[in-house]
């Protein structure tokens, strides 16, 4: 198949490339002339897990290009994997996605099964269909699909060769577009659930609304655990072992942040009030992921006196490990966060970077012993492999203080008391 993918971003790229894989002509296409021009020559923009070697593997089946122009007219599959931001309100911003269709109606003169990847609001792929037929685009040259996608950041290859369900949503007459669907995933062995448009929105938003809510469940009972000296990680397995539950997203930490669940909780509670439902849950999730950071810094303040002339190590900066990513990152908002009370802090990541608009008194460090050097503290933000291998030994020479704040609770408590260091974790008693 001759497919054109819209956006060259975590999404676009990662469909791109898995595509490419199974055989298929792919043409990725975004505005961004850096973008492109970097993946022209060979580079990725964004840290993905295996996402470079794949297209790198697959060239000769890719072109990159900054218009649709010469694209559109061959291929048969249209993927719109554009960003969907939030306005302040938390309502989603659809001009991405306007300008895409915009774009589209002005140049479909045979038939396009176009297919919408990006996260949006119910109702959405409805209107684009509409919106469409507005625009004079005749009803028999396309059909309009909702397939959201279901990738975590950091495992976004192996999540979409090994998708745990493939969902579809199509128009009441479509009756053409599921086997398309079905050709261009040939080679992925998932279960499909087939629904209406609205149905595979509600899906994706669902989806993301529950996985939120059980992070922010599990931080509250931290929370309960530390008044009763109970160990979080004990109730987290107890929890996890009823499969009526499962082990997944019940590890106690700074919250959850990333692309998707902060944006999407707060969009699908303006759907739901746009619709005058309440929704209690939602905005209760909310409440207890935006306070999580406060209550480490309230806990630094209690463990360490003079905090304003304290040298604080913050190990991790992207939202979870083995990705680049710091959107509504936990670690950089609470890097952002700790350093308004003056003490020095020396930040780490293997990937991400902090962004410019910090305080002086913020200094990203390019290994993990220079920020670890002389601190008073070392706080674990993020989950990053090498940060649960490091040697804590040498931990303790290059320290000046003797605490080890995990704020993911990831770390073994044991090796690191052993090397005459104190641990603090999450709801850890």
């Amino acid at each position: 198949m001759n497919i054109c993918v819209i956006g060259a971003g975590y999404v676009g790229l990662t469909t791109a490339a898995v595509l490419a894989e199974l055989g298929h002509e792919v043409n990725c296409i975004d505005q961004d002339k850096h973008k492109i021009e970097m993946l022209n020559n060979g580079e990725v923009p964004i840290y993905e897990p295996g996402l470079k070697e794949l297209i790198y593997k697959n060239y000769n089946y890719l072109t990159f290009a900054e218009s649709l122009d010469g694209y559109i007219k061959r291929a048969s599959v249209v993927i719109i994997c554009v960003g969907t931001p939030s306005w302040e309100d938390g309502s989603t911003n659809l001009c991405y996605i306007n300008s895409v269709i915009d774009d589209l109606s002005s140049r479909i003169n045979s038939y396009k099964t176009i297919i919408t990847k990006s996260t949006v609001p119910p109702g959405t792929n409805e209107w684009i269909y509409t919106k469409l037929l507005e625009k004079g685009v005749p009803p028999h040259l396309f059909n309009v699909v909702s397939n959201p996608e279901f990738l975590r950041e950091g495992s976004a290859i192996h999540d979409m060769f090994h998708a745990d369900k493939i969902v579809i949503g199509l128009r009441p007459d479509d009756q053409q577009s599921l086997s398309v669907v079905q050709e261009m995933y040939s080679g992925i062995s998932s279960p499909y659930i087939v629904t209406s448009l609205n149905g595979a929105e509600m899906i994706k938003y669902a989806s993301n609304a529950f996985l939120a809510t059980k992070i922010s469940f599990i931080n509250e009972i931290a929370r309960i655990c530390e008044a009763f000296h109970v160990d979080v990680s004990d109730v987290a397995k107890g929890l996890g072992l009823d499969p009526r539950i499962g082990p997944q997203f019940l590890q106690a930490g700074l919250g959850y942040g990333g692309s998707c669940f902060p944006k999407d909780i707060k969009s699908l509670e303006q759907t739901a009030l746009s619709k005058n439902i309440q929704p209690h849950i939602l905005r209760a999730v909310q409440t207890v992921n935006d306070t999580q950071i406060d209550i480490y810094i309230r806990k630094l303040r209690l463990t360490l006196d003079d905090l304003p002339n304290r040298k604080i190590a913050v190990l991790g900066i992207a939202f979870k490990p083995n990705t680049d990513d710091t959107r509504y990152s936990p670690a950089e908002r609470f890097i952002r966060e700790l350093s308004e009370s003056g003490c020095i802090i020396h930040a780490y990541d293997p990937k991400a970077k902090l962004d410019d608009h910090h305080r002086p008194n913020v200094i990203q460090k390019t290994t993990v012993n220079e920020a670890i050097h002389e601190a008073d503290c070392v706080f674990i933000a993020t989950d990053w492999e090498e940060f649960k291998q490091l040697n804590w030994s040498e931990v303790k020479q290059l320290m000046k203080g003797t605490i080890i704040f995990d704020a993911r609770n990831c770390l073994n408590r044991e090796k690191v008391e052993q090397c005459g260091l104190h641990y603090i974790g999450v709801g850890r008693g």
